[in-house]
């Protein structure tokens, strides 16, 4: 598995992060099974776990804590807060007071004593970015988080994080978790670049885009289609028919270069320069089996060529394809007052 050093932490992470949202009530309820696929990762090289408070009610992260029990110290460890943990409006977001909260439950699932890696799991637009920095580089000083990141970051967001903490002495963002797959590639022209500029570290998610490039005869049905994410799989949609109509040719673009289409896939996103890891999240362990064997497929330029031209750069194929936005859309009606 090979390595790329995180966002100049000086931290060393593998190329595949594991992902663990799909550990607990949200995917897999079996814990020991969940345990077993954390081991069968870290066996493999993997040595970067990705978790967050959210996932499954905290769940997720008591799992990750049970499988890193004795291996510790083998592990990159990243978190996340932010995201609604109760109906309190306190109980989420990105202040001083949910923060301290917020980091001493995650410590108490993971089972440890520090965080490697710490994020924002979206911009709060009612905190000031300044108040989280100084939050938030307080636990760095404490030895609590040894490095802090953000997720779904709108690039101007990026910005004025790195100018407010270099003007207010705050520790900075190293990372920026975003959205990257050959279906949804608008981050390579604004995120990724100003990533970059910044010289941080990206933790691609969703490679797979929620099933649509697993390889599955019908990529409309899964676990995933219903709820608030069913729009993204209705055919209904012009954006929907235009994945469908992308997914048949990348299909097909797969077989002629003698891969699983999965692996296509995954092997694109990590060709960026700027990802440093991407995030796989199987629910089972031949889910997870079939990612890691991917871990050594690298795309020609010819291939490169050839996805974009079925998906251009820079281009997401589905505009709706994201029900969590990272910014309030400025059609948003509730914009109008306050």
């Amino acid at each position: 598995m090979k390595r790329r050093i995180l966002g100049g932490t000086g931290m060393s992470v593998s190329q595949y992060a594991l992902g663990a949202m799909m550990f607990g009530a949200m995917g897999n309820t079996d814990h020991d099974e969940s345990i077993r696929m954390i081991h069968t990762a870290l066996a493999a090289g993997v040595n970067l776990i990705d978790t967050a408070d959210v996932y499954s009610g905290g769940e997720s992260e008591v799992i990750v804590g049970k499988a890193l029990k004795g291996r510790r110290d083998q592990v990159v460890l990243a978190t996340k807060f932010g995201l609604p943990m109760g109906e309190d409006p306190n109980q989420r977001g990105g202040s001083v007071r949910w923060i301290r909260r917020a980091v001493e439950d995650s410590l108490r699932r993971l089972d440890t004593d520090h965080i490697d890696l710490y994020q924002i799991h979206r911009p709060d637009p009612d905190t000031d970015i300044d108040e989280t920095l100084a939050a938030l580089s307080d636990l760095v000083r404490a030895g609590k988080v040894r490095a802090i990141g953000g997720s779904f970051f709108a690039p101007e967001e990026t910005v004025e994080a790195q100018w407010t903490a270099e003007r207010r002495s705050h520790h900075r963002l190293r990372t920026e978790q975003s959205p990257y797959s050959i279906l949804t590639r608008g981050v390579e022209s604004r995120v990724l670049p100003t990533a970059q500029r910044y010289g941080m570290g990206v933790l691609a998610f969703g490679p797979l885009n929620s099933g649509w490039l697993s390889g599955r005869a019908d990529p409309t049905t899964g676990h995933r289609n219903a709820g608030r994410g069913a729009k993204m799989f209705d055919l209904s949609q012009p954006g929907v028919r235009a994945k469908a109509d992308a997914v048949q040719k990348l299909t097909a673009l797969a077989a002629e270069a003698g891969l699983p289409l999965a692996h296509l896939a995954i092997a694109f996103v990590r060709s960026h320069p700027a990802v440093t890891a991407v995030l796989i999240g199987p629910r089972r362990p031949e889910q997870l089996a079939d990612l890691l064997a991917s871990a050594d497929v690298e795309l020609s330029d010819d291939i490169l060529d050839r996805i974009d031209a079925i998906v251009p750069p820079g281009v997401d194929v589905n505009p709706d394809d994201f029900y969590i936005d990272p910014t309030p859309p400025i059609t948003d009606k509730r914009l109008r007052r306050r």
